[in-house]
């Protein structure tokens, strides 16, 4: 694949699904760009890695013209920021910290014109629906769930926003950005293994299966340099699944 020359911008590098991005990407030898909170807190080995440039700063704190410097020259822009799995990361600010940075990426890519469109791939979840209920696996009791889920816990609406704003606001067809949304269901340790990637919820809510980061990971980097799966998954929102044959 040849398709990202200027390289790839990765959000939430230090994440337990960023960090194994940011390897699958340098291993592929992709030049990325990395904004984190802590350069500290990156994979061992990689801090002194040529591809790799590291941003120390708040995303959400950037300007617009600020973050514009960072988007531009890059073919794709992978965010796998979410929220701190703490009381004051779950309930406290900023609430629409995934939303509001995807508005602003898609922003900051759209007003710099790009002569191709720019590949944004966000990491989600399998608790975020498809628009117009097309993930028909979704029964009456799990949408109530799921509708109170987001009424009570910040990030599941948060999530869902984002996802809501590439599919209705962007849409499938925009010029200047192309955007997946890739939702892996319970998430699991585990090296590289089998993995399956399906259009829709392919399993119940209460009966997850699992999926490994470091599948995720494989898959949003083949995303970023394999055109043929680009072409396949853009403008969707695929769930991807540990293959249950896979030792």
């Amino acid at each position: 694949m040849s398709a990202t020359p200027g390289g790839v911008l990765l959000l939430g590098a230090t994440g337990r699904t960023g960090r194994r991005v940011l390897q699958q990407l340098l291993e592929r030898g992709i030049p990325v760009r990395a904004i984190v909170r802590s350069a500290e807190r990156l994979p061992e080995g990689v801090a002194d890695d040529p591809l790799l440039t590291v941003v120390e700063a708040e995303v959400a704190a950037m300007t617009g013209e600020e973050l514009q410097r960072h988007v531009a020259g890059r073919d794709a822009v992978v965010s796998c920021l979410g929220h701190t799995i703490s009381l004051r990361g779950v309930f406290g600010p900023p609430r629409d910290l995934v939303a509001r940075t995807v508005e602003r990426l898609c922003d900051a890519a759209s007003a710099l014109r790009p002569a191709a469109p720019v590949r944004l791939i966000l990491m989600s979840s399998v608790s975020v629906n498809r628009p117009a209920r097309a993930d028909a696996r979704r029964g009456a009791g799990e949408r109530a769930y799921m509708w109170a889920l987001r009424g009570l816990v910040p990030p599941a609406r948060d999530n869902q926003r984002a996802a809501d704003f590439l599919a209705l606001e962007v849409g499938a067809d925009a010029p200047l950005v192309e955007w997946a949304v890739v939702r892996p269901d319970a998430l699991i340790d585990g090296e590289v293994s089998a993995y399956r990637t399906h259009d829709g919820i392919v399993s119940s809510l209460f009966r997850a299966d699992g999926t490994r980061f470091a599948n995720v990971a494989h898959f949003m980097a083949e995303l970023v340099t394999d055109d043929a799966a680009w072409r396949r998954w853009r403008g969707k929102m695929p769930v991807v699944v540990d293959d249950a044959a896979a030792p």
